[in-house]
């Protein structure tokens, strides 16, 4: 007789939020789309633990709320990068390679192609997260495994009724 047995393995999700973000932009029309982490987060992982989710991200200044919410749900962190994310993620990844069985990198980004290489080499399992049309064909091929992130994954984020109303305000007094 064959057991069922639960394998119990531990997933680490780096994100590089200024690639995820653009892709989402670009099909959604919308510069205030955003990656809905309450969905997407518990559809990547299937039932897997998570060891530690960190969004690197370059530029603007990063929301403390989102910084927040990524702590709070998923002892999340949000990495500030000098310029790409490309470096630190991989650094990170490397580090993480002997302390998780799977790396997931949210990024379309062939540049990560080398990483998913070197990553597989150590013995970790290396999946992909991102929008399709926006993602490189050789790092799909090259990946373990594929995640789409669909509409089903974003927000059209609406600033409060208040927050709009005090913009207008401050544009009609200048």
């Amino acid at each position: 007789m064959v057991e069922n047995i639960l394998i119990n393995q531990s997933v680490a999700i780096l994100c590089d939020g200024n690639n995820i973000e653009r892709s989402i932009h670009d099909l959604s029309g919308s510069k205030n789309t955003m990656i809905n982490f309450d969905t997407l987060i518990p559809k990547l992982l299937n039932d897997r633990g998570l060891n530690r989710l960190l969004y690197f991200r370059e530029g603007k200044a990063i929301s403390s709320k989102f910084a927040e919410r990524l702590h709070e749900n998923y002892y999340g962190s949000v990495v500030p990068c000098h310029k790409s994310a490309d470096i630190p993620l991989s650094i990170k990844a490397t580090q993480l390679a002997s302390k998780v069985d799977t790396i997931i990198i949210m990024s379309g980004d062939a540049d990560f192609v080398d990483l998913v290489l070197h990553l597989k080499g150590e013995g970790v399992r290396v999946e992909i997260a991102a929008v399709r049309q926006t993602t490189a064909r050789i790092l799909i091929d090259e990946a373990d495994y594929f995640h789409e992130i669909t509409k089903e994954d974003w927000f059209v984020y609406k600033a409060p009724r208040k927050t709009m109303l005090k913009r207008r305000a401050n544009k009609s007094s200048q």
